[in-house]
């Protein structure tokens, strides 16, 4: 590595950017939700981490008693790993001073052509706020000054290790639809530590070239850290600890391994869950002229100027910044492509979708799920503002200095070539075997059957594409022996016409008046809704990007939610794992197919790459995945509802039963409701009026009766339980969209000889 790129990968394993702060308490104060950072990282579940949570062991901690281990008991690390640099934390637990890790951390020189040079105006580098490891990669650990040790062992039974009365859940009143809670929300207890994450949470994992014998106890030249953590559990972490039957708990629990839901903690109410990418061959990556207003660097503001517009940081003359609309050429990153203003920019992004200066300039911009009152803050989102928050975060201006370093290290992520995880001398080797297992002359009849069927989508060359090599490698001393073909040209297609699972592309943060909107360029804004869609798809919504196919044989299952193709689990007990398959009725099946098992190994990747590419490329005989919920769901609400005589708060709750797809629950639109049984009762005209226009005079009008009649039960019955049933569900979701693992259907018509051929080709790219 470079020095420039050993910084940034410094800074992608290990930079919080404060957002430890957010998760130990405005994760909990504002969001309502409560993590149980102890069961997650619990020491002496070390070894189960991988299998239970699909989190990477950190190869330098260590359980606390094993005989080569600093810490001899776990009393001393609070029932937590023992890593690098705890010698100097441990001794700030309930103490102030602590000294971060990140204040030592040597910058690369400023490059010549910096607007901001020449001078090193740098935000300090002790902002990055990298604490040490939990002993799980990408999640860190920071002493908790207000830590109260008389209350610690009171709370838990006189044990410093044990976190259990801390956790340990309440039981509810029995005459309520209640959730149980445990202290996790109780502001006079504090943990011995704040627990933060890093971007490498859920991009370091196995490398599939190298893999560990052992996955718990993987060695560092096992690991990438642009892999992308496909085992991942970090929306059943984030979920942790909560009760089942929450609505929280629905929003972030529900998500494949390897799968999270960006939105869930900037909610709009789009169930959306997707795969941790893979960052490989970054700088082939194609890019697109796109209309973009943002801040861009540069020396000097004028004089009274607008600070809106153009902003110096106070005290570093040179170091300004300044806003406009201009043309430039950017990646289209997420499914979706909506983080469309720069790389840069996307990379950042990430630290606040992780709680970086969430206090400053995030979470009064996010949706309050239980505010009804549409007159309030926190009913909607707004925008995050990126000058505002550039002025009053110094994390913000920490890692924004240092982008350019982290791209870099991006930048180095390289395919996993499986004739190299197999120890082979080279692809012709790989082809050799391939064509042993799948036929005689497979791959090259699979380079055929890609290059007619697939790479028009799926390669960054231009047609025709007969005779194209797509393995072919760059003469560019730049690219360092890169391959010219990103293997996918990144456009954005209408998601009806891939037919797969619609609800992530009609994710609707980057639109216009949300809170991601200063990273979504106008011409993403301006694309034409997907007309064969109900859900509204306008403002940018209702596409997916065509993506690459590099390495395609280490990332299976498939798709943006990781659906097709066999579930996988962390073994025949996963606590986390329920079986998503239905009948063409939509009924649970009573023997589904079991889960595989997290398997890293070369071979288990590849026996994995050869059952999805049969689903995807037999789509008729997938069996049908809808995630459901195995108990009923309460969310108790106080709308305020007019009886002819006085408005009145009524006490009442809706209830998805037992067996309500998960998606119907994140998507649901329970403001909504409330707002339409306010309006059946002062104005029936208007919402009469308003669902004849969605849906027809006899069919709307029916709709609107039936909530105007949920109203009047409510008031005459208060406490009473609403169920969101099918009637409500189909007017209420963001998202019709229930089956999983729908669509991409290209190639069913294949013959069985070229599906194989196809299947086999792939593999070598």
């Amino acid at each position: 590595m470079t020095d420039a790129e050993r910084v940034g990968a410094e800074i992608w394993f290990n930079a919080t950017a404060g957002n430890a702060r957010f998760f130990t308490y405005v994760y909990q104060q504002r969001l309502g939700v409560m993590i149980d950072w102890y069961r997650v990282l619990r020491s002496d579940s070390r070894d189960d981490r991988f299998y239970r949570w699909g989190l990477i062991n950190d190869p330098d901690c260590c359980k606390p008693g094993d005989p080569a281990c600093p810490a001899k008991s776990y009393d001393e690390t609070y029932g937590f790993d023992y890593c690098p640099g705890d010698d100097q934390l441990l001794k700030h637990v309930g103490k102030p001073g602590y000294r971060d890790p990140a204040c030592d951390l040597k910058d690369v020189p400023l490059a010549k052509d910096d607007p901001h040079g020449p001078k090193d105006m740098r935000q300090s580098t002790c902002d990055l706020e990298f604490g040490t490891s939990t002993g799980a990669l990408g999640l860190r650990k920071f002493p908790n000054p207000k830590f109260d040790k008389v209350k610690w062992l009171k709370i838990n039974g006189g044990q410093l290790d044990s976190w259990d009365g801390y956790t340990a859940k309440v039981t509810p009143r029995k005459d309520r639809e209640a959730p149980a809670k445990s202290h996790l929300i109780d502001g006079s207890i504090e943990p011995p530590y704040r627990i933060g994450m890093s971007c490498g949470a859920c991009h370091i994992a196995f490398d599939p070239v190298h893999p560990p014998k052992d996955p718990a106890h993987p060695k560092w030249e096992n690991l990438s850290g642009t892999v992308g953590n496909q085992y991942g559990r970090f929306a059943q972490i984030l979920g942790s600890g909560m009760a089942p039957n929450t609505i929280e708990y629905q929003i972030y629990g529900h998500s494949r391994p390897g799968a999270v839901d960006t939105s869930a903690i900037p909610n709009d109410q789009v169930n959306n869950a997707g795969t941790m990418n893979a960052l490989i061959n970054l700088a082939r990556r194609p890019t697109f002229e796109e209309d973009i207003i943002k801040w861009r660097k540069t020396n000097q503001c004028p004089a009274g100027g607008n600070e809106r517009t153009c902003w110096c940081e106070p005290g570093k003359d040179g170091k300004c910044w300044e806003r406009g609309r201009k043309k430039e050429f950017v990646h289209h990153i997420l499914k979706g492509g909506e983080d469309s203003i720069g790389a840069l920019e996307a990379i950042q992004r990430v630290y606040f979708n992780i709680g970086s200066c969430s206090e400053e300039g995030w979470v009064n911009h996010l949706t309050d799920m239980r505010q009804l009152d549409p007159t309030m803050r926190g009913f909607g989102q707004t925008p995050f503002d990126i000058g505002q928050v550039r002025r009053d975060c110094p994390q913000f201006r920490a890692i924004e200095d240092r982008l350019d370093e982290i791209r870099q290290f991006l930048f180095t992520g390289a395919p996993a070539d499986l004739y190299q995880a197999r120890g082979l001398k080279n692809n012709t080797a790989l082809i050799e075997q391939l064509n042993k297992q799948f036929g005689k002359g497979a791959v090259e009849q699979g380079r055929a059957v890609f290059a007619s069927k697939c790479a028009s989508c799926h390669s960054t060359q231009s047609p025709p594409f007969e005779n194209k090599d797509f393995r072919t490698v760059s003469t560019s001393p730049k690219d360092k022996g890169m391959r010219i073909d990103w293997l996918g040209n990144d456009k954005l297609i209408p998601v009806s016409e891939i037919g797969t699972n619609r609800s992530r592309s009609l994710h609707s943060n980057h639109m216009q008046s949300r809170v991601w909107e200063e990273y979504g360029s106008e011409t993403l804004r301006a694309k034409p809704g997907d007309p064969q869609l109900k859900e509204p798809s306008d403002g940018g919504r209702g596409y997916y990007r065509n993506i690459s196919l590099l390495s395609l044989w280490a990332y299976a299952p498939f798709m943006h939610n990781n659906a097709v193709g066999p579930e996988v689990c962390g073994g025949p007990v996963d606590e986390h794992y329920h079986s998503p398959y239905v009948d063409k009725e939509g009924q649970r099946l009573a023997s589904p197919p079991p889960c595989v098992v997290f398997d890293p190994s070369v071979e288990g990747r590849f026996t994995l790459y050869k059952a999805s590419m049969k689903e995807l490329l037999n789509p008729a005989q997938r069996i049908p995945k809808v995630t459901g919920f195995n108990s009923a769901v309460t969310i108790r609400l106080f709308p305020k509802l007019g009886d002819g005589k006085i408005e009145r708060f009524i006490d009442t709750a809706i209830r998805f039963p037992v067996g309500t797809p998960a998606a119907r629950i994140g998507n649901f639109r329970h403001k909504e409701l409330v707002g339409d049984l306010v309006m059946a009762r002062v104005d029936f005209d208007k919402l009469k009026a308003k669902y004849v226009d969605r849906y027809g005079a006899e069919k709307g009008e029916q709709m609107a009766k039936t909530i105007q009649n949920k109203g009047t039960e409510l008031l005459a019955k208060p406490g009473s339980i609403l169920e969101a049933g099918a009637d409500l569900r189909e007017v209420y979701s963001n998202s019709l969209a229930v089956i999983e693992n729908d669509g991409h259907r290209f190639g069913e018509d294949l013959s069985d000889k070229d599906k194989d051929a196809l299947t086999a080709f792939l593999a070598t790219l």
